[in-house]
């Protein structure tokens, strides 16, 4: 097991204070004891206390344990002692007691009877689980078809003087009918309630997408397999990554990491990761989760470096989820071909036609300015077409590595703007 460049040790930090704090823990002048194995990284960290603070590491999982007092995970010890590994400040070493009785206790947690992929334990209670739940999501697509019969009846006027107590009571019954993709829309179109003079037209468009998956919900069985596979997905329903690992498509390429985008909130921490095959030109998304406060898994790759491995795509119209395998060090890349900023937008509709509900798509966009665009930025190409940078997004460090000239931007685009992930000056990866 090689140490970890300081870049994936940032990563695992909860928040911005925890990675300064952690990057203040750096210094070997503070630890004792240090050592590194195949199973773990640990040292004493002498702290404002007598006794210094037992600090392990278990970079497979990742997994920490530290003495200190700290709710955060991982703590400031955790990020200064990976920081030491990933600089070559640790060397290796016999584990002591207190590390391998730690390490040994989760080996033996993580046993469990094996399982042949995509196994179910009992298939008759799963079936019987499955069917009541398609009953529960069956009446709430149904309660929900009439209040939208109702809206249109009723029009819109004076809609925002009850949406918040209409949109919360809709997405809580969406949740009890184990709908959650469906209560998440009601939820965007709450967001949009009144934001603007332009909310009305907003709110029409959300609702017109919750009543097309209503609508294709009633019609799952006269729909193509893929595009039904989209509807449940976009419902909620999820497919077990055993079963994607066995039965999804696999491609085989090196993939290109096009950037990432990570998005916390008070319950979860959801890390978006785009790829594109080098040779195939196929696109690929990694979702990744944790439960906030929690570590996300490290990188594959940075962004601007080919991931050598097999994509496993989930089911779908527009397969762009997908999990995986890699099967060889990373690589280095050269700066990626992309779009103008009419191809962009055309391949954008394109994917629109096959998945209605899409949100989000990577696009890379070559030989771009950043140039001020009203209130906001927006990246402008040769022909003086450009796409909007969506708004709150910084545009300064893209401006400062420009510096005026054409540079290679790679980004996710969604209905509201662009949102900036990577840029190439030259050769050269810069993350934003």
């Amino acid at each position: 097991m090689g140490p970890w460049d300081v870049e994936q040790v940032l990563g695992l930090a909860p928040d911005s204070a925890s990675a300064k704090a952690g990057q203040s823990q750096a210094r070997p002048e503070k630890w004792s004891g240090t050592g590194a194995s195949d199973r773990a990284v640990w040292g004493l960290c002498q702290g404002s206390g007598k006794t210094p603070y037992q600090t392990t590491v278990d970079p497979s999982g990742p997994a920490y344990k530290c003495s200190c007092p700290s709710r955060k995970f991982p703590c400031k010890h955790a990020l200064g002692l990976l920081l030491l590994w990933a600089t070559g400040a640790v060397q290796g070493g016999d584990e002591p007691e207190w590390v391998s009785s730690w390490v040994d206790q989760r080996a033996a947690r993580a046993e469990r009877p094996e399982r042949k992929p995509g196994e179910v334990a009992d298939p008759l209670a799963a079936q019987q689980r499955a069917s009541r739940r398609a009953d529960r999501v069956s009446a709430g697509m149904a309660e929900l078809s009439s209040w939208l019969d109702d809206q249109v009846r009723q029009g819109l006027g004076g809609f925002d003087q009850r949406a918040y107590t209409e949109l919360s009571r809709l997405a809580a019954r969406m949740v009890d009918a184990q709908a959650p993709g469906v209560a998440g829309a009601v939820r965007r179109a709450a967001g949009v309630v009144g934001r603007g003079h332009g909310w009305p037209g907003e709110l029409l468009e959300e609702l017109s997408l919750i009543h097309l998956i209503v609508s294709a919900h009633g019609r799952l069985a006269d729909l193509p397999p893929s595009l039904a596979d989209t509807v449940q997905s976009r419902i909620g329903w999820t497919v077990e990554t055993a079963r994607v690992l066995v039965e999804g498509e696999k491609v085989e390429d090196d993939w290109l990491v096009l950037g990432r985008v990570v998005e916390p909130d008070d319950r979860l921490t959801v890390r978006r990761v785009w790829l594109r095959g080098a040779t195939t030109g196929r696109l690929g998304l990694i979702l990744t989760f944790a439960a906030a406060g929690r570590p996300l898994d490290p990188l594959p790759a940075r962004p601007g470096e080919y991931v050598p491995g097999a994509l496993s795509y989930y089911p779908g119209a527009l397969p762009m989820r997908a999990l995986l395998t890699q099967t060889a060090p990373r690589l280095p890349a050269p700066k990626p071909t992309g779009f103008t900023a009419r191809q962009a937008l055309a391949s954008y509709v394109e994917s629109v036609a096959a998945d209605p509900w899409n949100e989000r798509w990577p696009l890379v966009l070559q030989d771009v300015r950043p140039a001020q665009y009203g209130e906001g930025w927006a990246l402008v190409d040769d022909a003086g077409d450009g796409l909007e940078i969506l708004p709150g997004v910084d545009p300064w460090k893209l401006l400062a590595v420009s510096a005026g000239g054409p540079v290679t931007v790679a980004g996710e685009w969604n209905r509201a703007g662009f949102r900036p992930m990577t840029c190439w000056h030259g050769d050269r990866p810069v993350i934003l």
